[in-house]
C-alpha cells in the first residue's frame, strides 16, 4: 500500500523534529533568521510517502541507539529525496555530529542549493571544504559570504582566517585571503586578514606592510598597533619597543598597546620602565586591581618596597581575585624588611587559595626563628593537606626546621617515611638527597640524585648537587667526573650563583686554583651566601690573599652570625 500524508503533516512531521536538533549557536544572528524566513516560501510541496515515513523513523531511531553512521545514511537519503532545505539542515548536522565529512558537505551542498540565502548553509560549506584543502571550491561561498556582509563585512575580515585556520595549507590559504580581500583596498580589516594570513605562511615582509596599510587606514586601531610591534619583534625586540614607544606618544589612551609594551620591556629586563608604563595605567584605570598588582610585583623586583606594599593593598581594596597571592606578597615584604609580627600575622591570613600551604610554612619557619621550634613543628602537623603536592609541600618543609634545628638524623627519616608514600616525587627526592649527605649516608645520596636525574633530565640543581657531593665525599678519582656533572647544570642554568659555586669549588679541588678563584668571585658578586663566603674565603687564602679572605668572611659573619660552614671554615684557617 502506498500511504500518502499530506504535506502539512509533514511539516508537524519535521516540527517534531526540529525539537531534538541542537539549539542555534549563540552568535546565529539576524540575518539567519531572515534567510529562514525568506526559506518558508521556497519549501517544497511533498507529501510524506510511507517510505519516508519509514527513513524518518529508521533515521531518528538509530540516533537514539547511537549508530551515528546509520542516522547519516539515511537522513542524506532523505534530503536528496524530498528537496527540503530543512531535511538538508539535519542531515549536514548528523553527518558534521557523525565525523562524516563526506556526507556532511553532501548534504551541505543541496542545504545552500534549496536555500541560498541562508549564510549558516554557506558557511558550512565554505568550511568543509577548507577543512578537505579544496580552497579554489570554497572560494566562491566565501566570496558571497563577504558580499552578503554588507556593514558587518569588517568583522567577516576580522574572523577570516579563524574560518580558514584549519587548512594546513598556509600558503594557498594566504593566497587566498589575498584574493578574497584585493575588492577591499580601504577597509583595514581586509589588509589586517592578509596580514595574519602572512604571518601563518611565514611570509614576514608582507605581513608587516599589510599591517601598517591596515593602521594608515585607521590610525588609532589597537589590535593592529599590538600586532605590528610583535611582526617587527620577531626580528628586532628594539624596533618593537620603539614604535611602541613612538605609537603611545601619539595615542596616549591605548591601553592595550601599553601593556604589551609593558610586557616587552619586563622581557628585555627594563623593569624600571616597564614599572612606569604600569604607574601610567594605573592613573588611567585607577580601579583596575590586576594594573595594581603588575605594579606592586614590579616594584618589588626592584626592591622598592614602600611603592609594592602601596600597590598590594590597593589591589586588595580593588578587589584582586586571588586575595591570598597578594597576602602572600605583603607578608614577603614584611619579612624582608625585618617587620616579623606583621610578617606573621599577613601569612596567617592567607585562608585559601595556591598560597595557602606556601603562607602556612613561611608562618613556621618564622616561629622557629622566634625560637618556638617546637611549636612550628606542631603547627606544620596540624595543617590539612587536601594532595600529595600539598602533602609533599609539609613533609620538606617540616624536615627544614628539623635541620635548622641541628636534628639532621630526624629530618632524614621525615623524608624517608614521605619517600615511601610518594616514590617519584621530585623534590622528596632532592631533599632526602641533601639530608642524607649531612649525616654521612653518601651512598643514599647519590642513589637518590641518580634517580632523580632519571625522572627530570633537565633538573640543573639535581647535577649540581650530586657533582658537589662526589666532590665532597669521594676520593679524587671522582672529581672529573663531579666537574661534568656540575658543568652539565651550568649548562641547563647558566646564571645560578650556586652552581658557580659549586664550578668554582671542584675546580679548586682539581687544582685548578685561578680557574676556582674566577668561578668564586663570580658566584660571590651575584649572591654573597655564607658558604660561598666560606668557599671564596678558603681559595683566596690558599691564594696567600688573607686579608681579602678575612674580609669576605667577617662581612658574610656580620649578616648571617650562625651559619655553621662559615663559622667551621673561619676556624680551620684563622686558629
Amino acid at each position: 500500500m502506498n500511504l500518502k500524508i499530506p504535506g502539512a503533516l509533514l511539516l508537524l512531521f519535521l516540527s517534531a523534529c526540529a525539537q531534538i536538533l541542537p539549539k542555534p549557536t549563540a552568535d546565529a544572528d539576524k540575518r539567519a533568521e531572515r534567510s529562514q524566513a525568506a526559506g518558508k516560501s521556497k519549501l517544497p510541496s511533498q507529501d510524506l510517502t510511507a517510505p519516508m515515513l519509514f527513513d524518518f523513523l529508521l533515521g531518528e531511531t538509530a540516533l537514539q541507539r547511537g549508530e551515528q553512521d546509520i542516522a547519516s545514511r539515511t537522513y542524506l537519503k532523505l534530503a536528496r529525496t524530498t528537496r527540503d532545505p530543512r531535511v538538508a539542515q539535519r542531515a549536514t548536522e548528523i553527518a558534521l555530529h557523525s565525523r562524516q565529512p563526506v556526507m556532511a558537505l553532501e548534504a551541505a551542498k543541496i542545504w545552500v542549493e534549496l536555500d541560498p540565502n541562508s549564510v549558516t548553509a554557506r558557511q558550512t560549506v565554505a568550511a568543509l571544504l577548507v577543512n578537505a584543502d579544496r580552497l579554489e571550491e570554497a572560494r566562491p561561498h566565501l566570496e558571497k559570504l563577504l558580499a552578503s556582509e554588507g556593514g558587518s563585512i569588517d568583522e567577516a575580515f576580522m574572523q577570516l582566517n579563524s574560518l580558514l585556520a584549519r587548512n594546513s595549507n598556509k600558503s594557498a590559504t594566504f593566497e587566498l585571503v589575498k584574493q578574497l580581500a584585493q575588492p577591499y583596498p580601504k577597509l583595514p580589516e581586509a589588509h589586517f586578514a592578509v596580514s595574519q594570513a602572512a604571518w601563518f605562511a611565514n611570509n614576514f615582509d608582507v605581513a608587516l606592510a599589510e599591517m601598517k596599510q591596515a593602521l594608515a587606514l585607521r590610525p588609532d586601531w589597537e589590535i593592529a598597533a599590538v600586532y605590528q610591534g610583535r611582526i617587527l619583534a620577531r626580528t628586532s625586540n628594539a624596533s618593537a619597543l620603539e614604535f611602541y614607544e613612538d605609537y603611545l606618544k601619539a595615542h596616549p589612551k591605548a591601553n592595550d598597546t601599553r601593556i604589551t609594551y609593558a610586557r616587552l620591556l619586563l622581557a628585555e629586563k627594563d623593569y624600571i620602565k616597564a614599572r612606569d608604563q604600569f604607574q601610567k595605567l594605573l592613573e588611567e584605570n585607577p580601579g583596575n586591581a590586576d594594573v595594581a598588582l603588575a605594579v606592586g610585583l614590579l616594584s618589588l623586583e626592584l626592591r622598592e618596597y614602600d611603592t609594592a606594599e602601596l600597590n598590594f593593598k590597593r589591589a586588595l581594596e580593588l578587589g584582586y581575585r586571588d586575595p591570598g597571592m597578594v597576602r602572600f606578597y605583603l607578608a614577603g615584604i614584611y619579612e624582608k624588611t625585618e617587620r616579623i609580627d606583621a610578617a606573621m600575622e599577613w601569612y596567617r591570613s592567607v585562608t585559601a587559595g595556591n598560597q595557602y600551604i606556601p603562607a602556612q610554612i613561611r608562618y613556621a619557619i618564622l616561629l622557629t626563628k622566634k625560637g618556638k621550634a617546637d611549636e612550628a613543628l606542631q603547627y606544620l602537623q596540624q595543617l590539612p593537606a587536601t594532595n600529595n603536592q600539598q602533602r609533599a609541600q609539609l613533609i620538606i618543609a617540616e624536615a627544614q626546621l628539623l635541620r635548622e634545628t641541628g636534628a639532621y638524623q630526624k629530618a632524614f627519616q621525615l623524608l624517608s617515611s614521605g619517600l615511601e608514600k610518594l616514590p617519584d616525587f621530585a623534590e622528596l627526592l632532592y631533599d632526602r638527597a641533601l639530608a642524607a649527605e649531612k649525616i654521612g649516608k653518601s651512598d643514599i645520596m647519590e642513589q637518590d640524585l641518580r634517580k632523580l636525574i632519571q625522572l627530570k633530565p633537565d633538573h640543573a640543581h639535581a647535577y649540581n648537587a650530586l657533582g658537589y657531593g662526589l666532590a665532597e665525599h669521594s676520593n679524587r678519582s671522582r672529581l672529573p667526573e663531579a666537574l661534568e656533572l656540575i658543568e652539565k647544570a651550568i649548562a641547563l642554568s647558566p646564571n645560578d650563583p650556586y652552581i658557580l659555586d659549586s664550578l668554582g669549588w671542584v675546580h679548586y679541588r682539581m687544582g685548578n686554583l685561578n680557574q676556582g678563584l674566577s668561578y668564586l668571585r663570580q658566584a660571590f658578586g651575584m649572591n654573597p651566601d655564607p658558604e660561598i663566603a666560606a668557599h671564596l674565603g678558603e681559595v683566596l687564602w690558599v691564594q696567600e690573599m688573607k686579608e681579602e679572605a678575612k674580609e669576605v668572611w667577617r662581612s658574610a659573619l656580620e649578616n648571617n652570625p650562625g651559619n655553621e660552614a662559615l663559622i667551621n671554615t673561619m676556624k680551620k684557617f684563622m686558629k
